[in-house]
């Protein structure tokens, strides 16, 4: 392995992909999608059917709570060792897979799958490391998530990680050299996800890749996109499943602790696989991602919003507007003057405060439709929140550590990462 890889947290990866399958019904989208929409993973269910499929991997997040989750990953761990005796996979030696997404909207979305070091990852607000969070961590969410990880044999990575390339010279001469590369795998995803292809880095690729990425870890590259100097380099920010990644982080610091510390280096578990882009694609697009409140009064909620900011009015205006939808109506919030930078701070400073004093619960949701057709139920209220900029993400980052909570998704939901690759992790 090319010696550059250990100061840059990323390296090329023992991959598995399962070999005389049907990769459609493999193939499934990211656990944290669809949570409140059930019949979606029925559906999966349904089409998988008795077929190896990465859905008898995973736990849905729909499935997080329920009173047998217990159950759920015992299952799930028996699927997988079940899956390693049948030697349904093959691997892929020190491998870094380039692949190409089409989307939902037809767009081609590229993007690489290798290992990052968990040791060169921090989600603390306001680290240095070189793998950062770009939200904020919700450290109850992190225990449920590792019952699950922390006796898999395997992995699977739904993590997309960002680079900050504007001169496109790390995946960018990878695609113009697609037609010449080893092709592993080309097939429709379910359920609307697309196509995806994924091709194998020759040595040379790798090599030069990391040459790139090299170029991308100074201080000149941070003067040069940032106007910083002698600040910790940001080089992958974290772009979707940072609680995944999170999990990974603790389970690998539990791992450490009964692990003698020269045999860390050596522990599969100190690696996470993920998916790598560039932010600059034109492709990645960032969408809001809207709240929807479940078992509340709409009207008190909404009259307490008010109280909240007594400078907010009903309807559009300047500052931060809010849609909002329930069972009543619809509407607008516009709060002038906002104290934090971006609306999705405002609603969540307020929800977090409402909801800690008043009960309820609030699921994150992606799309316009799905955030209208749950808030307008009895007892909901849907928030639609403005996207963010692509170009504010490392900026802010680095400023200000992290963003508030669920503030941006890469993407719909059916066109985020599905569960294709695969890596040992004990």
């Amino acid at each position: 392995m090319n010696p550059k890889f250990e100061a840059l947290g990323m390296k090329p990866a023992d991959i598995l992909l399962p070999k005389n399958c049907d990769m459609t019904k493999w193939a499934v989208v990211a656990c944290d999608q669809f949570t409140s929409q059930p019949e979606y993973w029925a559906e999966a269910d349904r089409i998988a059917g008795d077929a190896p499929s990465t859905l008898r991997l995973i736990l849905p997040e729909s499935k997080l709570n329920d009173p047998d989750v217990d159950q759920h990953v015992a299952d799930i761990n028996k699927s997988m060792a079940d899956y390693l005796a049948r030697d349904i996979f093959t691997t892929l030696p020190e491998s870094i897979i380039y692949i190409e997404r089409t989307q939902s909207d037809g767009a081609v979305r590229p993007g690489l799958v290798a290992a990052v070091d968990l040791e060169k990852y921090d989600y603390t607000p306001g680290s240095g490391s070189l793998i950062r969070a770009t939200e904020g961590t919700v450290l109850e969410r992190i225990p449920p998530r590792v019952r699950v990880r922390k006796d898999a044999p395997i992995e699977l990575p739904h993590v997309m990680l960002l680079i900050d390339d504007p001169r496109r010279i790390c995946i960018e001469p990878i695609t113009a050299a697609k037609d010449t590369m080893e092709k592993v795998y080309d097939f429709d995803l379910m359920l609307g996800g697309g196509h995806i292809t994924g091709w194998k880095l020759s040595e040379a690729q790798i090599d030069a890749l990391a040459d790139a990425m090299e170029l991308m870890n100074t201080d000149e590259a941070m003067v040069d996109k940032y106007g910083l100097s002698g600040v910790a380099p940001l080089l992958f920010a974290v772009g979707d499943g940072n609680h995944s990644l999170a999990t990974a982080k603790t389970c690998y610091e539990n791992l450490k602790k009964v692990t003698p510390e020269d045999q860390w280096a050596d522990l599969p578990a100190r690696y996470a696989l993920v998916e790598i882009e560039n932010l600059h694609d034109d492709a990645l697009k960032f969408e809001a991602i809207h709240r929807v409140v479940f078992g509340v009064d709409p009207e008190k909620l909404l009259a307490a919003f008010m109280e909240f900011y007594p400078n907010a009015h009903e309807g559009q205006g300047v500052g931060h507007t809010i849609a909002y939808t329930w069972a009543g109506g619809k509407g607008y919030l516009t709060v002038p003057n906002p104290r934090v930078q971006l609306a999705v701070g405002t609603l969540q400073n307020f929800l977090d405060a409402y909801l800690k004093e008043n009960g309820g619960e609030v699921d994150y949701i992606h799309g316009d439709e799905v955030t209208d057709e749950l808030g307008s139920k009895p007892g909901n209220i849907g928030f639609k929140l403005p996207a963010m900029g692509k170009d504010q993400l490392f900026k802010t980052v680095i400023a200000d550590g992290v963003l508030p909570r669920k503030t941006f998704s890469m993407g719909h939901a059916a066109d985020k990462r599905y569960y294709v690759e695969g890596r040992k992790i004990r």
